[in-house]
């Protein structure tokens, strides 16, 4: 007699690597010199130009915010240091480039 196979049913959530970042839309210049809590990060491929897009997360005054930006150094910045999220920064412009400090 052949046993009966139970079917296993599997979450979404255990498997899936595509995550989304909710929060409020704001510009990169609205949070300049302040202090934020970075709690997420995505980079893909940016629909602007040819180069990556990052989509950070942050947190500021108890709120879920998101920005999206092209910035090279930043983007350098939080693939190094990704694995540290989440962590207090703030973003300053230093001459042409933002920075994380």
């Amino acid at each position: 007699m052949e046993k009966e196979r139970k079917e296993e049913i599997h979450k979404f959530a255990d498997f899936a690597e595509e995550t989304t970042l909710d929060g409020e839309k704001r510009k990169l210049s609205e949070i300049l010199n302040q202090e934020i809590v970075v709690t997420g990060q995505i980079i893909t491929h940016s629909t602007k130009n040819s180069g990556e897009c990052l989509k950070l997360q942050y947190r500021m005054n108890d709120k879920l915010y998101v920005i999206f930006t092209g910035s090279q150094v930043l983007i350098k910045q939080i693939k190094k240091y990704a694995d540290q999220i989440p962590f207090v920064t703030t973003i300053k412009q230093v001459g042409m480039y933002y920075s994380f400090t």
